[in-house]
């Protein structure tokens, strides 16, 4: 599969993610749900420098649809869509949100977690799509089959989701939730994926008879 057609692939899986999460931050809800914080999210220590490796989830998703095989790339473009449309739905029908920490560091990380956080939706935490989009990735990842792709993916993934906790961009409980979610839509893509394939294989023997037919008639 050329570039061309996968950056396609990225903008029809990733796309609606992004466009419909930037039309949800412009929606306030009258009343929303405050998280509670768990064991793991006090184990974890409020740092902003983690927000580099945090923001390194938007180089993962692009890089992941440059290495993976074409039905890797189909069904991890059906998977982010599912996940933005029932995140979405969720955002709008429970909106949600957490203590957020005051950040009084004056150093560059901590500025540029603020100046970020201006910009991001703080009543769309569960689930959170970081958790979910990250998932994903790392999986499609596993599924080229290289141990190094897979290893690389896996840490990656890992290094993702724990800063988004210590940036407190989300806390344990919608992370589970985001992951789940991940979880649920490439399995239901896988599926689908493979709801299609005996249709395909019943559809080439017809094919293949017709040619034929045709060969015959040209001679």
């Amino acid at each position: 599969m050329n570039l061309r057609t996968r950056l396609m692939q990225q903008l029809r899986g990733w796309g609606p993610v992004g466009l419909l999460y930037i039309l949800l931050c412009t929606f306030t809800p009258s009343s929303q749900t405050v998280l509670p914080e768990t064991f793991l999210d006090r184990a974890i220590p409020f740092n902003p420098a983690g927000v580099w490796i945090y923001l390194s989830f938007f180089i993962m998703v692009p890089l992941t649809y440059l290495v993976v095989d074409t039905p890797t790339l189909r069904w991890l473009t059906r998977a982010l869509q599912a996940s933005g449309v029932v995140a979405g739905t969720i955002f709008v029908l429970w909106p949600t949100t957490l203590h957020y920490p005051t950040i009084v560091d004056n150093g560059i990380s901590a500025q540029f977690l603020v100046w970020m956080q201006k910009w991001d939706s703080r009543c769309n935490c569960l689930p959170s799509l970081h958790g979910a989009l990250t998932a994903l990735c790392a999986w499609a990842l596993a599924k080229t089959k290289n141990f190094w792709v897979t290893l690389a993916g896996f840490v990656w993934g890992l290094a993702i989701l724990y800063t988004v906790i210590q940036i407190r961009q989300h806390v344990a409980v919608d992370l589970s939730a985001g992951m789940l979610l991940g979880l649920l839509s490439g399995i239901g893509a896988q599926l689908l994926q493979k709801r299609s394939l005996p249709e395909a294989h019943v559809a080439s023997p017809v094919l293949r008879t017709s040619d034929s037919k045709v060969a015959q008639g040209l001679k």
